[in-house]
């Protein structure tokens, strides 16, 4: 088991990150399905003996803690970490977002992907071979924000500094970090952009989606390249969205 390519993937139980987990499971890695929700992780594993299903919640220290632990006993490694927990959380401007909802979606997205990153780096420093691979899912709003969008903005911005900050320092051993920044995968938390989303201009028009499928593509992409060379950032949008010249 110890030469087994290995993944955590976070957010697992849906959208985006059940399609990264399926995708790395059909391509043989050994991979860890971390989620709030047991149930919707067991259906992403599909029975998978390669599927190892931790109930995570990635703002808890502790319950980090334990994913990675996990991770460490079935297969001593961890050589790619899919960094994919996140909320939309509550709409709202800087003068209306009440602070403890702000504080919900940074916990989420930037302290969740923070501590899942810590622990990645502390097995990637200490495992032999050396090294591993970071994926961390930013967003278009790490670009270019949504009206009403404040906390999610501001934390996928977040993201792009760890992005950052994690290739810098994981450099000297062998720790190779990304972002990739997705417009418009079709998923369940997506559904209503297809139907109408608000614009920069305050109108309310549907936009373009394109099939999920391709982000667990380009996901693979990503972390199948030798630990030599890195995709730092890497956008995936739907064609037409509004996104270059949004608004």
């Amino acid at each position: 088991m110890a030469s087994e390519r290995v993944a955590v993937v976070t957010g697992a139980g849906s959208g985006i990150g059940r399609q990264v987990a399926q995708a790395l499971l059909g391509a043989h890695y050994g991979v860890a399905l971390a989620g709030r929700r047991e149930q919707p992780l067991v259906e992403s594993a599909a029975g998978s003996s390669a599927a190892l299903v931790v109930p995570t919640d990635v703002t808890d220290p502790d319950a980090v803690a334990a994913l990675f632990a996990a991770v460490r006993d079935r297969w001593g490694r961890v050589d790619v970490l899919f960094n994919n927990a996140g909320t939309f959380g509550v709409p709202g401007s800087v003068d209306t977002l009440p602070v403890d909802d702000w504080r919900r979606i940074v916990d989420v997205n930037v302290t969740g992907m923070f501590l899942c990153a810590q622990h990645a780096v502390r097995l990637m420093k200490v495992q032999r071979p050396r090294g591993g691979r970071i994926i961390n899912n930013g967003s278009i709003s790490a670009h270019a924000p949504r009206p009403d969008s404040v906390g999610y903005t501001a934390t996928k911005h977040a993201i792009t500094g760890l992005t950052k900050s994690i290739s810098l320092d994981g450099r000297a051993f062998d720790i190779a970090c990304g972002q990739i920044d997705i417009g418009n995968a079709a998923t369940e938390l997506t559904a209503g952009i297809a139907v109408g989303a608000r614009q920069a201009d305050g109108s309310t028009r549907p936009e373009p989606t394109f099939d999920v499928q391709h982000v667990a593509e380009t996901v693979l992409f990503m972390a199948e390249l030798p630990l030599s060379a890195n995709v730092q950032f890497l956008t995936v949008t739907a064609t037409a969205m509004p996104f270059i010249g949004r608004g």
